[in-house]
Order: structure tokens, then C-alpha cells, then sequence
């Protein structure tokens, strides 16, 4: 067992003088308890406490690190948090660089305005708790005025800058077991197959003041109907290049994905980092083959009119909004991205299970799939034990209950 005792500093008459001239003075009087211990290379280690009870559960944790080779040298933890973040964000070699900006934005806009210049080693679990308040509350009130969704954001930034530090300069994260705010309920919009035909032939139909035909009218109606009944991100689909597409297995093989930054076009991995394949459905095989044409491989499947690619926002805002508003599906809150719910509501009622709609969607686990769409499976809880009855019944060779 490591060696580690309390000391009474009472006992020591320069610390009887420091605390009397402390009271003379007003301040507070240092701190009565001292924890002395040998660290794990021998060398002779003190900390102090203010009170004993302090000092004993500080004893506890320095026996209980020692003896298990998890002590951490609490000098380490006296660099800023700033700092260890800054190393941190640059080791993130494995984020998309929109990924990497997103944190850094988060850092220099509310995670390094509260904790930048405080030491990892004063860092509290209820400072924490009080700084998502503070992100919560409305900036009339002194607070940062951010949702539910945005304060978990920033959370999330100092949690992994944190745990990025266990266990070379923290026993611990301080931000393990914080309370975080609920995050609303999305409401998700589901467009029945009327719908969905009535918005792709809107697009397709799309006219400038001038009677001619939008930027991208031409492929406004295929576009949609893929997004609408695969599942596939916007950014997938107007990444997706001919080659990608294999019309006779009724496949595509979904590889990369865009994205802008700074106003800029990139190109990069889909949101999960995995590629993905996801069946056509037959109906969409001639829309496509009328899209792609007689192109080559490497060229897109969506272009504008003059061969360009399609950009997120100007996308929306002057094609999808309007054929929304014309094929009188305004005031659901329909966006490109809300397509996604839609494949996927018709896909469980198409009899898809978890599995392979989390393959479709391409998201990183089961679970994140029926924390979405859960409540949209049937409910077959009677079904499986009427089956199990069933199968009871006729190994026990009794009769059946029906």
C-alpha cells in the first residue's frame, strides 16, 4: 500500500504565525490539513485541505491511485484548459475539416469564454453544471441565450478536450454524469406517395419569370424522387457520380459526399466515414438513365442546366422552396433534409427492419436508428407471443388456446 498520512499543520509554529497574521489582516487563514505522501517515484509530494474530512477523502483517492498505477501528478493539471484544447483540436486529424471548424467555432464562442483561462485542475463537475445553465439562459438575463441542441454542442466540445486528458493529466472527467438539457422532440414530416409525386412533378415543372426553364429543372424531379425514397443526404446525392451508378443491379454505391466551407465546395467522406450501397427501386431506373444520359463515369448525376454542381442553398432556397409552395406542401416544414424521414416512414411500412434501414440510412449504429424512427415500427408484441404460445403448445402437445 503507498504510504500517504495527514498532517496537522497546527503543529508547526510558522504555520500558527501565518495564520494569526492572516486574521490581523482580514484574509482568510491558509489551510489547516496537510496530505504528505511519495508519489510513485519516490519523491515527497504535499497538498493541502481545509478541512479534515477534505484531507481523508483526499488520502483515500492518493492510496486508492497509487496502489491501482493511476496517479496523476497534479502539476500536469495546472496548464489552462485553452491550451490543452488547442493541442486537442489539432490532433483531430480524423474530422472532416466542416467538423473541425464546427468545434473550433464552438471553443472560441462559449467553451473558451468560461474555461480558457482556468486550470484543468479547478475545473468542477458543478462549475459545469452551472456554465449549461448560463448557455441556456436568455442574453437578457446574462446568458449566452442557446437551445437545448446548441448548449449539448458546446458540452460536448469541452467533454472530449476533457476526457482527452484521462488519465495523462486528470484522474478524471469532470464532466462525466453533468445533467444535460433535454433536446425538444424534432418533428419529423412524412409525405405519402401522392405527395411525394405531386413535389418531384413540381419541381420538374419549375419556370423562370421568363418562362424558361430553373437551373437545375431538369433534374429536380429524378433528385427528388431518389432522396425521397433511398434515404440518401442532399450532399450524397449531388456528389453522386455516374460510375457510382449501376442501373442494371439497381445499385449505388455511395462514396462521398459534399460539403461547403466559408462558402467554398468540398468533396469528402459521407457523415459516417463508410461507404455505403443502396438499392434503386425499379421505378426509378428510367428516371435516372433520362438524367445520366450517354455521360462518363466521373461526371455528376445532378447538374445545373450549364453542367455544374448543384450547391446546397441555392438549391433550396431557389428550387426546392418554390416547388414545395407549388405543389402545396407549405407549412409542413419540408426541407431536402426532411426527405430522409420520409424514405425511411415508407420503407417500415414497406417492411424494412432496423438493420436495414440503419444500412440505407447510413447511420453509425442500430441504436441511433430507433432512437429516430423507433416509434414508426408496428407494434408486434401480441403477434410474437401468440407465436410463442403457439410453439409451446404444440411441443406440450396441448391444444390451442384459440
Amino acid at each position: 500500500m503507498a504510504r500517504v498520512w495527514i498532517y496537522d499543520r497546527t503543529k508547526k509554529a510558522k504555520y500558527r504565525e501565518a495564520v494569526k497574521k492572516a486574521k490581523s489582516l482580514g484574509r482568510r487563514p491558509p489551510a489547516r490539513w496537510e496530505v504528505m505522501y511519495y508519489d510513485q517515484t519516490g519523491k515527497l509530494r504535499s497538498e493541502v485541505a481545509a478541512t479534515k474530512a477534505r484531507a481523508e477523502q483526499r488520502r483515500t483517492e492518493l492510496e486508492a491511485a497509487l496502489s491501482t498505477d493511476t496517479y496523476v501528478d497534479p502539476t500536469t493539471a495546472k496548464v489552462s484548459f485553452a491550451e490543452v484544447a488547442d493541442k486537442w483540436l489539432e490532433s483531430r486529424h480524423d474530422l472532416r475539416p466542416s467538423t473541425w471548424w464546427k468545434y473550433r467555432g464552438l471553443l472560441d464562442t462559449h467553451v473558451n469564454v468560461r474555461w480558457g483561462d482556468v486550470q484543468l485542475r479547478a475545473i468542477r463537475s458543478e462549475d459545469i453544471a452551472a456554465w449549461l445553465g448560463s448557455l441556456l439562459k436568455s442574453r437578457t438575463e446574462g446568458g449566452s441565450g442557446l437551445g437545448p441542441s446548441q448548449a449539448r454542442h458546446a458540452f460536448r466540445v469541452l467533454s472530449m478536450v476533457l476526457d482527452w486528458c484521462v488519465p495523462a493529466k486528470l484522474l478524471r472527467n469532470p464532466a462525466e454524469g453533468v445533467k444535460l438539457p433535454v433536446r425538444p422532440e424534432t418533428e419529423h414530416v412524412y409525405l405519402s406517395f401522392e405527395q411525394v409525386e405531386r413535389l418531384a412533378n413540381a419541381a420538374g415543372d419549375l419556370r423562370t419569370k421568363y418562362g424558361r426553364p430553373t437551373a437545375s429543372a431538369s433534374v429536380n424531379r429524378a433528385l427528388i424522387l431518389l432522396l425521397a425514397y433511398t434515404g440518401l443526404r442532399w450532399g450524397e446525392a449531388a456528389a453522386l457520380r455516374v460510375g457510382r451508378v449501376d442501373l442494371v443491379k439497381r445499385r449505388i454505391r455511395v462514396v462521398s459526399t459534399f460539403y461547403e466551407l466559408n462558402g467554398v465546395q468540398h468533396e469528402g467522406p459521407p457523415k459516417s466515414g463508410k461507404h455505403r450501397t443502396v438499392a434503386i427501386p425499379p421505378s426509378l431506373v428510367p428516371e435516372l438513365k433520362q438524367v445520366i444520359g450517354g455521360r462518363g463515369d466521373h461526371e455528376l448525376v445532378f447538374t445545373t442546366a450549364r453542367g455544374a454542381s448543384l450547391r446546397a442553398n441555392n438549391w433550396r432556397v431557389r428550387e426546392f422552396n418554390p416547388a414545395v409552395k407549388l405543389a402545396k406542401l407549405d407549412g409542413l416544414g419540408l426541407t431536402p433534409h426532411k426527405l430522409r424521414h420520409t424514405a425511411a416512414s415508407l420503407a417500415i411500412a414497406a417492411g424494412a427492419d432496423v438493420k436495414v434501414l440503419q444500412h440505407m440510412l447510413g447511420h453509425a449504429d442500430a441504436a441511433m436508428t430507433l432512437n429516430i424512427y423507433g416509434h414508426l415500427f408496428p407494434d408486434r408484441l401480441d403477434e410474437v407471443a401468440d407465436t410463442l404460445d403457439v410453439r409451446r403448445r404444440e411441443v406440450l402437445g396441448k391444444p390451442s388456446a384459440s
